[in-house]
């Protein structure tokens, strides 16, 4: 009797792990059909921005060695990693699949970097103005993403993501202003 309660239990275990497991692929397929057109946009257009950036503080830190590059170039990373947190979720192609370094699948973005690593090449300086321009970028991209987005997961993301932003403009105006220069984001 105690033999035949065990195998039941196996059995029932066995049962309960399909109906969950069935459930969840269920759940992630409602998740992807539940965006729209531009919710997947966004999500696949702000994991290309977030790699643009991690990319071109990944080559200005090689280029003049200055910290604040590498660190943020951290930063962008755990933002591109919670944007493909998102897309895997919700079922949506990774664009930044297979791209190295300064490789985009967005045409404008791959022409950005392009423009971006030129300009930060001149002078610390002005590697420091290109982060200027990212995070005010992705500032105004972020805005825009956030106020196209149902999903309450995806809008905190984002959310996290501007906080991070503003945390990183702040930073490159920062060290501005103690090389003497002005500006104004």
């Amino acid at each position: 009797m105690e033999h035949h309660s065990k195998i039941n239990s196996k059995k029932w275990l066995v049962v309960c792990g399909i109906l969950l497991f069935t459930s969840f692929t269920s759940i992630a397929s409602s998740w992807a059909a539940g965006l729209n057109e531009t919710e997947k946009y966004w999500l696949t257009y702000m994991r290309e921005e977030e790699k643009l950036a991690r990319d071109v503080y990944l080559f200005l830190y090689a280029q003049w060695g200055t910290r604040i590059f590498d660190n943020i170039a951290a930063s962008e990373q755990k933002h591109m990693n919670a944007i493909k947190t998102l897309l895997d979720r919700y079922g949506v192609p990774d664009p930044a699949a297979g791209k190295g370094l300064g490789e985009f699948s967005d045409p404008g973005l791959q022409n950005l970097y392009n423009v971006l690593t030129e300009q930060g090449s001149a002078s610390l300086v002005e590697a420091l103005k290109v982060g200027v321009t990212i995070e005010e970028t992705d500032i105004e991209d972020l805005a825009e993403a956030i106020a196209s987005t149902r999903p309450k997961a995806i809008r905190t993301v984002y959310s996290n993501l501007l906080r991070g932003s503003l945390n990183h403009l702040k930073a490159f105006v920062s060290r501005l202003a103690v090389l003497g220069v002005l500006e104004q984001p």
